[in-house]
């Protein structure tokens, strides 16, 4: 298996702007879930490792590229390295198509800390870890809506506690054990590849996710070349290293000034020189980067020189590892058109709201709400809040009129099971009575399925029956909204949620769609941001 690898600041020992690698090596899984007796000493730092070098991923595929010929295109395609997608057990199912038939799309963008070519090491590493197992230590999930109207970025910090599942290697079958306990998520990648972070993604956040992209670092310098260079602002003189010697290096007069080569990668490593020299505030640098990128590549005309798009193809294919959806020059530059439809607007960049537990973080209530909006296709800018209410108001009107109650066929599941809660007992028959009731004769209770729904649906399976589904939905107070078309089914079927544990009247939940404040979330179209400049590292 070839595996590429994207490398952000040094984390081994005598790198000169990081911890010493310890933090995650030699060590059981139990201290890492624990933080250990280190951790306890250790000053802990917000929102680890948030974006890093992933924003150049991205910002290539909104790019696209340009084939010149057969010889070349193949050329281009053999640049691409490939690894299967999902190494877990448990698949995530697809999100249900909109009323247009689209759905949307989850791309996980990956960044390993590896040291594996000569050119990475040049670029950072410590020379005893060259070849070490590699750790995830960005993950960074873009989220592009059904209707292709806006865009969400989520990243998750290095260092939050998760559950690993089992992984299997499909080249060598090697099986990896799921995690005992939470250990760190960057470790995901050592588990067989980034099949395994991807199956981490979706046990812990419950989201499809369709693709992955992970980074080689030393294409980072090549491509921010490519592109000719990204405006960047800092609000003050800066210069990025102490006495120490901690530091990225980067040296910039106050002002916007477009960085390219190593200096686009000192930007992206910076922490020592900004703000309170949190991780946090790296992360928040790097969102600016991306935003900036990504309204560079739109303005920028000298992008449509054929020599220009070349070079960034020839620098993108061989920085890339993909899944077997995105393995040829075409694929990408097919997502690129569906990225490039969203304008900067309706880009939003969030960091997974977490708390610490010792030097380590855990999701927070928040990130459960930042997961479910992605789930659920809701724009992380709040401007879906109207087209919300007109497609309610649609949605309650069908093409196919309804057949009498006494004719509609409707199965019943009980869907209240939590993680948290068993099910709640005898509610898909207490729901088919009340079905039975208002007339629906041939409601009858589903005790074979047991599945888990945080909201009571109303699913059908073909357009014939959608009339029938909302009736019944009507019938009981469920919301337009939770009517779906889903080919899960085989028939009209009622699934009775978590939100519906006791009582014979249904209340729709309240529906907070807003964007937690602790997700930091930054627009995409944001011209004005400017990186704030620690008095300790500026310079006259």
């Amino acid at each position: 298996m070839t595996r590429s690898s994207v490398q952000g600041e040094d984390t081994r020992q005598g790198a000169p702007d990081a911890p010493e690698r310890a933090e995650a090596d030699g060590k059981t899984e139990s201290e890492e879930g624990d933080g250990g007796a280190e951790a306890g000493r250790r000053r802990p730092r917000r929102g680890r490792r948030a974006l890093r070098w992933t924003a150049v991923t991205l910002a290539v595929l909104i790019a696209g590229t340009a084939g010149a010929g057969y010889l070349y295109y193949e050329h281009l395609n053999d640049n691409i390295k490939k690894d299967a997608l999902n190494l877990g057990d448990n698949k995530v199912a697809a999100p249900t198509p909109n009323a247009a038939g689209q759905t949307p799309l989850n791309i996980l963008v990956i960044g390993s800390d590896a040291r594996d070519s000569e050119a990475n090491q040049q670029l950072g590493g410590a020379r005893e870890t060259f070849g070490s197992t590699p750790l995830a230590d960005v993950q960074m999930l873009v989220h592009l809506s059904a209707d292709r109207s806006n865009m969400s970025v989520v990243s998750m910090p290095r260092d939050t506690l998760v559950k690993i599942p089992k992984c299997t290697d499909p080249d060598d079958g090697k099986v990896y054990p799921a995690s005992e306990g939470r250990v760190m998520t960057n470790r995901s990648l050592g588990h067989g590849g980034p099949g395994c972070t991807v199956a981490t993604w979706q046990e812990l956040t419950g989201i499809h996710i369709d693709h992955f992209v992970m980074v080689d670092f030393a294409g980072v310098v090549s491509m921010a070349d490519a592109v000719g260079g990204v405006p960047v602002c800092v609000d003050a003189n800066i210069h990025s290293r102490d006495s120490e010697g901690h530091g990225s290096g980067l040296k910039l007069e106050k002002g916007t000034h477009p960085v390219k080569g190593e200096q686009a990668l000192q930007w992206l490593r910076t922490r020592y020189g900004f703000e309170d020299g949190s991780d946090l505030a790296r992360a928040k640098a790097q969102h600016m980067y991306l935003n900036s990128m990504v309204r560079t590549l739109r303005e920028n005309a000298t992008l449509n020189s054929p020599n220009k798009l070349r070079r960034l193809a020839e620098e993108a294919t061989r920085a890339l590892t993909v899944d077997p959806g995105l393995d040829t020059v075409k694929k990408l530059y097919d997502l690129s058109d569906e990225l490039r439809k969203v304008k900067p607007e309706r880009i939003t960049m969030t960091t997974m709201p977490n708390r610490y537990v010792g030097a380590r973080v855990e999701p927070t209530e928040d990130a459960e709400q930042l997961f479910r909006l992605v789930r659920e296709d809701i724009a992380l800018d709040g401007e879906d809040a109207k087209k919300k209410a007109a497609d309610e108001e649609a949605a309650d009107v069908s093409d196919d009129p309804a057949a009498a109650d006494d004719e509609i066929a409707v199965q019943v599941r009980n869907g209240t099971q939590t993680d948290r809660l068993g099910a709640a007992r005898g509610r898909a028959n207490t729901v088919t009575g009340l079905l039975v009731e208002q007339g629906f004769a041939k409601a009858v209770a589903d005790p074979s399925v047991l599945p888990s729904e945080d909201r009571t649906v109303v699913r059908y399976p073909s357009a014939d029956l959608e009339g029938d589904a909302q009736r019944v939905a009507k019938s009981l107070g469920i919301p337009a909204s939770s009517v779906q078309r889903s080919t899960d089914v085989s028939g009209v079927t009622l699934t009775v949620g978590a939100d519906w544990r006791e009582g014979t009247t249904y209340e729709a939940p309240a529906s907070d769609d807003r964007t937690p404040e602790s997700a930091e979330a930054l627009n995409g179209a944001d011209e004005s941001a400017c990186m704030h400049v620690n008095p300790a590292f500026t310079w006259s």
